[in-house]
């Protein structure tokens, strides 16, 4: 009877960002989806809403899943990987040349091919845990190496059509019914939940990004398991690489340019703290699905390729902001958006920040009002 009026006592002690912060990472980005949804209910209901259409976004956020997986294990442990686009380039160069070059059988030449990308992880984590060097540095500069391999190779040519396999894992369909993109995508985050949530590995990735000095006092190979981590990421990004020259039945160095981006935007959306010890797989796998389902809208609505980046960019900051705000307290134990707007040093900053775009806006009236006919000529 105690027992249960101290809990009633707990739960009733808890603000409401207490409650809502186990849900934050689905929540959050199930909202954004279900704001895309509506508003290309009213603007595109046809073109958007329409079965070829919906089965090109899952079949986009598919080629992300594995990787979004690995990716979020790398980030709950204060990791990084900016190589993954390299990686899954790479993967995809040497796999057709295994196959057209050399005669080699296309499900032998996949095997290699993911191998391939988990020993680039590999390299990766030695480079930031033996070298020392910060995984920011250490993955772009190895995304240098990768891509300078990969364009060695390939020496500008586009290498195509290759084995149904291959096809097969990039576009085709399971019982003609199940795209088979997006079992492996499926497949992938399952076992990346599984993982996270019911093995030593994923409990350690959590303490390691919560504390790692204490994770190593407590007898955990802290550098062992980020090379783990970072042979994860390489593998399931090799097998990106693969689904992606299926998909496209061609393969070139310059392949997958976006893939960080992509990737690391999903995980963070999904609710993946980027300073390490919170994780949510649901999280990363919606993180997935509603950026393929915002790029799929950009492109529906014919706005320009290069207005996606700044969408990523501005979603991937606004995810940050809102989890960082309903997450901190201040000095006085206060938390949320209201602790965030009522510190002293908040509000001079956001005074200051309206007083810039206030006088940039009245030095670009002013020079509209002042500007005479424009003279294309010269």
């Amino acid at each position: 009877m105690s027992v249960s009026v101290d809990n009633a006592r707990n739960s009733m002690g808890k603000t409401f960002n207490d409650r809502l912060e186990p849900y934050l990472a689905i929540l959050g980005p199930m909202a954004m989806i279900l704001l895309i949804a509506g508003f290309m209910a009213i603007v595109e209901p046809a073109r958007y809403f329409r079965l070829s259409n919906l089965n090109a976004i899952l079949l986009e956020s598919a080629l992300y899943m594995p990787m979004a997986m690995a990716m979020t294990f790398v980030i709950t442990q204060r990791g990084i990987d900016l190589s993954i686009g390299s990686v899954a380039a790479l993967t995809g160069i040497i796999m057709a040349f295994l196959i057209k070059q050399y005669g080699f059988p296309a499900w032998l030449a996949v095997i290699i091919g993911i191998t391939l990308g988990a020993t680039m992880g590999l390299i990766n984590g030695l480079v930031i845990t033996r070298f020392r060097v910060p995984d920011l540095i250490g993955t772009l500069a190895m995304d240098l190496v990768y891509r300078g391999f990969a364009l060695v190779l390939a020496k500008g040519l586009v290498l195509a059509r290759f084995p149904e396999l291959i096809t097969e894992i990039g576009r085709g369909q399971i019982f003609y019914i199940l795209p088979t993109p997006v079992v492996i995508g499926l497949l992938s985050m399952i076992g990346g939940y599984f993982i996270l949530t019911r093995t030593y590995f994923g409990r350690y990735t959590i303490a390691i990004g919560s504390n790692p000095e204490a994770s190593e006092m407590s007898g955990v190979s802290v550098d062992r398991h980020r090379i783990h981590a970072y042979v994860l990421m390489g593998a399931m990004a090799g097998l990106a690489g693969i689904m992606l020259t299926g998909k496209l039945n061609a393969v070139q160095a310059t392949s997958a340019p976006y893939f960080n981006l992509h990737v690391i935007a999903a995980v963070v959306v999904g609710g993946t703290s980027l300073f390490g010890g919170r994780a949510s797989m649901l999280g990363s796998f919606a993180g997935v699905l509603l950026l393929s389902m915002m790029i799929n809208a950009l492109v529906t609505l014919r706005i320009e390729f290069f207005w996606q980046s700044v969408a990523s960019g501005v979603v991937i900051i606004a995810s940050v902001a809102v989890y960082t705000w309903l997450q901190k307290e201040d000095r006085d134990g206060a938390s949320g958006i209201g602790a965030a707007f009522a510190n002293p040093d908040n509000v001079k900053i956001m005074k200051l920040s309206g007083a810039l775009l206030g006088g940039l806006i009245f030095l670009l009236v002013i020079g509209r009002l002042l500007a005479g006919d424009p003279n294309p000529s010269g």
